[in-house]
């Protein structure tokens, strides 16, 4: 009788969607190996086929994809993905969603409405993923929309030891554009030596999308350099509106910092007409040479998400990247 062997060796695949093929590059090239070849292609009513060039049986499936516009294709596409790898027999799949589609529809305004943040988590559920990797998300309640292991990854610490190395601490203020990031200020006070916070109080109509009404800056900024946090910057109106009120408050001057760069309709036009000295984002996102601007620095998350994606492979410990300690 002929002798069985049964390999347990783990087999990390990395897969791209092709809303943002560059990042994937960028997180493959971290850890040193190559993205599975992948045929996509949209048929001529939208629909999207996929298919893998190789064997992924019993591999430990990573599936990227930035939910740029438009982005229920860029979603639809990963999940389609994830579906092939589970009817192809892969171990494990991870869904990598660096900006995660929908998540601002996390809960009820009013009656009648989605929680689409929550949809989003079933649909990858159903199609057969069994973690989820994300960075920096808009609640983190969402992490409980999902019935599996979330990794919630964030990129504070880079984007404050950027900004902690072109300031004076001393006269450092970190401003959050609303009540609700309040706590994320403090992270990144902690972060930066304890200086000093405020916050903006706005109100914001439910009904009218995109828009804010930003009232009175509560905390000292006079003669600060004060830098304004948020997760997203997407039409770019609330930022700008916050901007105005520090200037108008005795601000020194005015660093944006976001992760997630959407940049949609009057978004760079606003950012260049205003008086802020810099905008620093990360590449979550993809952002088109168009959108590019002076004073707009984009940090590479590829270093995070691929260390990431090892500690998960070889079952490390990934707690430093969802405190955001390093």
């Amino acid at each position: 009788m002929s002798e069985i062997r049964l390999s347990s060796e783990k087999r990390l695949r990395l897969f791209s969607g092709r809303g943002f093929p560059e990042l994937s590059d960028a997180v493959a090239a971290e850890l040193g190996i190559p993205l599975t070849p992948t045929s996509a292609y949209d048929f001529a009513n939208g629909e999207v086929f996929v298919r893998f060039e190789e064997s992924v049986r019993g591999c430990d499936a990573f599936v990227i994809q930035s939910h740029t516009a438009p982005v229920n294709k860029q979603i639809m596409e990963q999940l389609i993905m994830v579906d092939a790898l589970k009817r192809a027999s892969a171990k494990r799949i991870t869904v990598v969603a660096p900006f995660y589609g929908y998540a601002r529809q996390d809960k009820k305004h009013r009656g009648r409405e989605p929680i689409t943040a929550r949809l989003m988590a079933d649909l990858y559920k159903t199609a057969g993923a069994d973690r989820l990797m994300v960075v920096d998300l808009h609640t983190s309640q969402i992490q409980g929309f999902f019935d599996g292991p979330v990794d919630h990854l964030f990129a504070l610490p880079m984007l404050a030891n950027y900004v902690g190395s072109k300031v004076d601490r001393t006269r450092l203020t970190i401003v959050s554009p609303d009540s609700g990031r309040v706590r994320v200020a403090e992270r990144w006070s902690e972060l930066l030596g304890g200086c000093p916070i405020a916050f903006i109080h706005k109100t914001r109509d439910p009904r009218v999308p995109n828009e804010s009404v930003t009232g009175k800056v509560v905390g000292e900024v006079d003669g600060q350099t004060c830098v304004v946090i948020d997760d997203m910057i997407d039409t770019a109106g609330t930022i700008t509106k916050a901007v105005d009120a520090l200037f108008a408050a005795g601000a020194k001057e005015v660093i944006v910092a976001a992760t997630h760069a959407v940049f949609s309709g009057p978004a760079v036009e606003r950012l260049k007409a205003s008086k802020v000295t810099e905008v620093v984002v990360t590449d979550s996102l993809p952002i088109d040479e168009d959108k590019r601007f002076d004073g707009l620095t984009v940090l590479s998350i590829a270093p995070l998400l691929a260390r990431a994606i090892r500690e998960v492979f070889e079952d490390g410990s990934v707690t430093s990247l969802f405190d955001g300690h390093s």
